[in-house]
């Protein structure tokens, strides 16, 4: 019996020739990474443990990014206890304010993930880092504490679901669309504990932004992981970004599945998330009413990539915000926020009655920089809607990609980029 391409990465990080689907494995992790909230539990937890050190100061990475710069006294606190223990170890991947990003956009940007890697990470939307073929998954803190103190996790072996995409996406419809279509299909559960491995010649038409997006949001599908194969735009964003060996695993011929898709991306219109799911799906084509919008959200691990920005501009340059609406632009890391600068991408959401802030996770739980209150409707690039996920219990949050936020923007309502 075949592997997939998750579980071949799985057996060599646990030494062992094949693993199968619900095998208990231990495994040798390359790296482990925590943010301002789940890191401080973690460390607490280690105290617990009695440890002298980490397992390896160059394979932890501690990014405060949610209530970044910090809001209030208590995430005051998170980040004071984050940078101690980062000092106190020596921990080689510390992002202080100023060099930090939202993580999931960071690690690849720095070169700390590669193909091949195993990674578990103390937030679920780890699994970005499948985008490049690695297997990389969230854990609870108390994971994330064992893997600093020994380098090592165990998994459940999990089962696989593949997605052929072929054909070409149209103009206006990214990485986020494709997602959003997929869990609208299957469901918030239609993944669970799965490993979702894309393939298909239509994976040459996605960007690398496309591919972290679909791989960042497989958890909304229930998702142990998500993963791509690794082609030569994957292997020159490596070469672009890391310095770090990286190693290609592919799927055997005879692999198992549990289920195959085949989605010709050529068909896929924009789509977004309705309140309080995101498999909750309509395109826009199907949205026959009038859907009101106070505010707009462009920004998070899954939609603050250069591309993400470029698309927002292309749309509100020349134009601006509807009256009322507030916009809010977040480029996920100070890189990317330099070279939308560079571009005069600021210059346009500025203009275009927009504000720009540094890197934080903030409006995308409900921590600041955007939070609803009772009534109020956000069209949203993050990842998540929830009840109450971006603030008042009784506040709506729907999910699309920036060319749908930013088209939103200006007319005040949810629209279709190619309309306005």
């Amino acid at each position: 019996m075949g592997m997939t391409m998750t579980q071949k990465i799985l057996a060599a990080h646990a030494g062992l020739p094949t693993v199968e689907a619900g095998q208990l494995i231990e495994a040798d992790l390359d790296l482990v990474l925590g943010n301002d909230i789940t890191s401080p539990v973690a460390i607490k937890e280690m105290e617990k443990m009695k440890v002298e050190g980490v397992f390896d100061k160059d394979k932890i990475a501690l990014v405060p990014d949610h209530f970044v710069p910090n809001k209030d006294i208590k995430s005051a606190e998170h980040c004071k206890c984050l940078r101690e223990f980062a000092h106190r170890n020596q921990i080689t991947n510390y992002f202080e304010v100023g060099e930090m990003g939202i993580e999931h956009a960071l690690l690849p940007e720095k070169g700390l993930t590669v193909a091949g890697d195993v990674v578990i990470g103390a937030d679920s939307h780890t699994c970005t880092y499948g985008a490049l073929g690695a297997f990389s998954t969230g854990v609870g803190s108390t994971d994330m504490a064992a893997g600093m103190a020994t380098g090592k996790a165990w998994f459940k072996v999990p089962a696989a679901i593949k997605f052929n995409l072929t054909g070409k996406p149209s103009k206006w419809v990214s990485g986020k669309d494709v997602i959003l279509h997929i869990i609208g299909m299957i469901g918030v559960d239609g993944a669970l504990y799965k490993s979702m491995e894309f393939v298909g010649d239509g994976i040459a038409n996605l960007t690398m932004d496309d591919r972290f997006t679909i791989a960042n949001m497989a958890i909304e599908a229930g998702g142990k992981n998500g993963i791509f194969p690794v082609d030569e735009l994957a292997i020159a964003y490596m070469k672009e970004h890391s310095k770090k060996e990286y190693t290609v695993y592919e799927a055997d011929e005879d692999a198992v599945y549990d289920e195959e898709y085949t989605i010709d991306l050529s068909t896929l219109r924009p789509t977004i998330a309705f309140p309080h799911l995101p498999e909750n799906t309509k395109t826009i084509d199907e949205i026959t009413e009038e859907i009101r919008i106070d505010q707009v959200v462009i920004g998070s691990c899954t939609n603050g990539r250069i591309d993400d920005i470029r698309t927002a501009a292309e749309i509100l340059k020349g134009r601006h915000v509807a009256p009322g609406i507030r916009c809010i632009v977040i480029p996920a890391t100070q890189s990317v926020y330099l070279q939308a600068m560079e571009e005069g991408l600021l210059k346009i959401f500025i203009e275009a009655g927009a504000v720009v802030s540094t890197p934080t996770c903030g409006p995308c739980l409900g921590g600041y920089m955007g939070i609803l209150a009772e009534g109020e409707r956000c069209v949203s690039t993050t990842n998540r809607n929830f009840v109450g996920r971006m603030g008042h219990v009784k506040s709506e949050v729907y999910l699309a990609s920036p060319a749908v936020a930013a088209a939103s923007a200006v007319t005040g309502r949810i629209s279709d980029p190619a309309r306005i």
